[in-house]
Order: structure tokens, then C-alpha cells, then sequence
């Protein structure tokens, strides 16, 4: 479940299979049983579990918005009737009122979840750190261009290094499609209701995908610039990518993710002549939010500023595999004391 909008479960699937219940079959949690679903005071698992129990202790009722959503509806009799639609993610009317065993219950709920995804982010990090793999998480809100952006990065460096995709879409493998027509290995994820990837479901998707040793992984995440930015997936950095056909100021709207970011790519810069988007206003902005932020302005179209990026991506995966041999360097010099300290032992 999404802590930040609520999104539904259950539905993800890779490469059209579900996916088992999170500590069945994924290593990263720890062989554990699976935790518990929240349940509510009629017995509701799920989401909604979660909010009506908050509903019921702010003493009002739950209805459906769009988008899933469920609000609080506070009512106030007197002279007059005041019928609120408060949020209940600690803002607003509805979160201010909520008693102090409500908010530190719902605190507790996002912690439990976010923890137990991160579970799932160390072990897949711990994967690609043993393989040297360079695992990125590309992220943006829908129609910036990150397929196409993904099909002209394979096709530069397909010769020069191994590269394996993972697509994140609700529904259909239409991307996942395209990256394979490039000659990638790619593995689609549909998440059905959820806005986002999560470490489980990469998790998942690996075994599938088998990337090699000392390669590239370009996971792209759903189209959403608010809720990836709190699940951690076990990559090495999150790639947020702004278009010039969106607003300069997205990264003031949405500053969660262009924090969480270590690189913008800023996108469509080829329209850039039809437009009225200025392009230093936009890194300014995200720069205020995060001012160690790398950018580079390119085009997925036409190539522009291609060398640039690529040469990010090259200078990853080489620290990436150093890493990888530093390590193993490291492993075998405590093995050789260990195997000296026993001789010793055994001599004497």
C-alpha cells in the first residue's frame, strides 16, 4: 500500500504472473512470515482498514474520492451545518482535531510499511553491489519522455555494455516492448491500482531479468513525481526526468522527489525554441530544493546533449564494478588472515 495516497495491493504483477505475498519468495525479507494486514474494527483488510479505523477515532465517516482517496467528513451542528472534506494525512482540519492515539497510530502504520520496504531494498542492493551492477531508478511524472529517452540510451551503448531494463506501467508491456526491440533484455511490472514501483516487486523482477555481472540496470519507474520518491528500490540514485513541456516550477511543486534526486535530466530540449519554459528558471528551482542536484539538458529526440549522459552512466558503472573488486579484494584478505590465524592456532 502507498502511505501518501493509499493505492491499492494485491494486483502487481511481473511479466503478467503475480507476485507472491512479500516474504514467501523474496530473500530481502529475511525468511520472515508475511506481516499481518491492517484490519479494521469490521474486519476490512487493507487500505481502507487503515482508514476507517482513523475515521472512526476522529468520530466521522470515510467516503471514495477520485483517485482512490479517502476523506474524513467532520460535521458541526448548530445555527448552521458545516460539512468538511479534511485530509487524513495529519493536514487540515480533520488532522489537526485527530487525537494524539490516532496520528502516532497512522505514523506508526507508514513507518512499518516504509521499514519493511527497505528490507526489500537491501537485499536487492546488496545483489548489485556483489555484481557490480549500476542500478538506476528513473523517475518523472507522466509523457517526459523516459522510454524514449531508455530506447536511445540502450541503442549507444549496447556494444560497450551489458544492459537489462525493468518497466513499471499500471497496465499493458507496451514499453516493455519497445525496450526489447533494441535488442535489451527488459522485464515488464504492472502494478494494477499502485502509483509505483516498490523494492518487492524489483525484487521480483530480477530472477526473471537475470542482469549480468558488471552491467547497467535502468529501472523505470510509473509516471508520478510524489510517491516514488518515498520507496527506496535499492538503486544507486534516483533520476528524476523534467520535460520543457511541463511548468519550470514542478520541482517547487513536487520537492520530495527532486530532493530524493541525484541527477535531473531535463528533457525536450529541441522545443524549446516553441516554448515559453525557461530553462535556467527550471534548474533554479530545482536547485533551491536540492542544491547538490546534477543536471544535464538533453533530447531523447534528436540526440542533444546525449554525450553528456552517457558519459554519467559510464563513469557509474566503472565505479560500480571498482567497488565490486574492491570488495571481493577486501573478502579474500580476511580470508587469507583467517586461514593464517588457524594455521597458527593449529601449529601451535
Amino acid at each position: 500500500m502507498c502511505t501518501t495516497c493509499g493505492c491499492g495491493t494485491g494486483e502487481a504483477r511481473v511479466e503478467g504472473k503475480a507476485l507472491a505475498e512479500p516474504g514467501n519468495s523474496h530473500e530481502g525479507n529475511g525468511g520472515k512470515p508475511p506481516a499481518k494486514p491492517l484490519v479494521n474494527d469490521q474486519g476490512q483488510e487493507g487500505p481502507a482498514g487503515m482508514v476507517y479505523s482513523a475515521v472512526t477515532a476522529l468520530g466521522g465517516h470515510a467516503h471514495h474520492h477520485a483517485g482512490g482517496r479517502q476523506q474524513a467528513h467532520g460535521h458541526e451542528h448548530g445555527t448552521g451545518h458545516d460539512h468538511r472534506h479534511d485530509s487524513l494525512h495529519g493536514h487540515g482540519q480533520a488532522g489537526a482535531q485527530a487525537s494524539t492515539t490516532t496520528q502516532l497510530r497512522l505514523v506508526q502504520i507508514e513507518r512499518d510499511l516504509l521499514a519493511k520496504n527497505d528490507g526489500f531494498a537491501a537485499a536487492n542492493r546488496r545483489r548489485f553491489e556483489e555484481q557490480g551492477i549500476f542500478a538506476l531508478n528513473l523517475v518523472s511524472s507522466p509523457g517526459s519522455g523516459k522510454t524514449t529517452l531508455l530506447c536511445r540510451t540502450v541503442e549507444a551503448l549496447r556494444t560497450e555494455l551489458s544492459i537489462a531494463v525493468i518497466e513499471g506501467d499500471q497496465q499493458t508491456s507496451r514499453d516493455a516492448e519497445r525496450i526489447r526491440a533494441t535488442g535489451a533484455p527488459a522485464v515488464q511490472i504492472n502494478t494494477g491500482k499502485g502509483c509505483h514501483l516498490d523494492a518487492h516487486m524489483v525484487g521480483h523482477a530480477l530472477p526473471e531479468l537475470s542482469p549480468a555481472d558488471d552491467s547497467l540496470l535502468l529501472i523505470e519507474n510509473v509516471g508520478n513525481l510524489v510517491c516514488p520518491a518515498a520507496f527506496d528500490l535499492g538503486e544507486a540514485h534516483k533520476v528524476v526526468i523534467l520535460s520543457v513541456t511541463e511548468g519550470e516550477d514542478k520541482p517547487l511543486k513536487y520537492p520530495n522527489m527532486f530532493h530524493a534526486a541525484s541527477l535531473m535530466l531535463l528533457n525536450k530540449v529541441d522545443l524549446l525554441p516553441y516554448l515559453a519554459f525557461s530553462s535556467e528558471l527550471a534548474i533554479s528551482y530545482a536547485r533551491q530544493v536540492n542544491p547538490a542536484l546534477q543536471v544535464i539538458q538533453l533530447s531523447a529526440t534528436t540526440g542533444e546533449g546525449f554525450d553528456q549522459w552517457l558519459a554519467w552512466l559510464r563513469a557509474g558503472c566503472t565505479a560500480a564494478q571498482e567497488k565490486k573488486r574492491a570488495t571481493m579484494a577486501s573478502l579474500r584478505r580476511r580470508i587469507a588472515e583467517l586461514e593464517a590465524r588457524i594455521s597458527v592456532a593449529a601449529g601451535g
